[in-house]
């Protein structure tokens, strides 16, 4: 058992860190490859939210996928109705790299939705890929 939950671990850090790469690459590229606007602003929003629920798939290794996607759900939407709160300081950090991609800067509900989008993504795959590894 243990062996499994080890296995299932290395193979949610690798969903994590192809999806914090994906992203990082899409806002860092999208405009020179000449994506839509619609497809970096809110591609990397779904990728953000698939990146929470590989996050707390990694961390919470035995919980159930749908109980890990309403957790990532309640924490994204957290996280964008933080973005209503407004300090100096907390403006000042939203403002670096770091702050944009972690917080954001701007409440939008349609950010909501791309992470709903992204979440529900990373559920579905998690839960073929778990599937396909019960059938092997």
């Amino acid at each position: 058992m243990r062996r499994q939950f080890m296995r299932r671990r290395i193979s949610l850090v690798l969903a994590l860190l192809l999806t914090i790469a994906s992203g990082l690459a899409l806002r860092r590229f999208g405009y020179a490859a000449n994506l839509p606007f619609a497809v970096v602003k809110y591609g990397g929003s779904i990728l953000w939210g698939a990146m929470v629920y590989w996050l707390l798939a990694t961390i919470f290794v035995s919980s159930r996928p749908f109980r890990i996607a309403a957790v990532a759900l309640i924490l994204a939407v957290a996280v964008e109705l933080f973005r209503l709160w407004h300090t100096p300081t907390l403006d000042a950090f939203r403002l670096t790299t770091a702050g944009a991609l972690l917080l954001g800067r701007v409440f939008s509900l349609w950010n909501i939705a791309a992470y709903a989008t992204g979440i529900a993504a990373a559920l579905a795959l998690d839960r073929i890929l778990s599937a396909s590894k019960r059938t092997i």
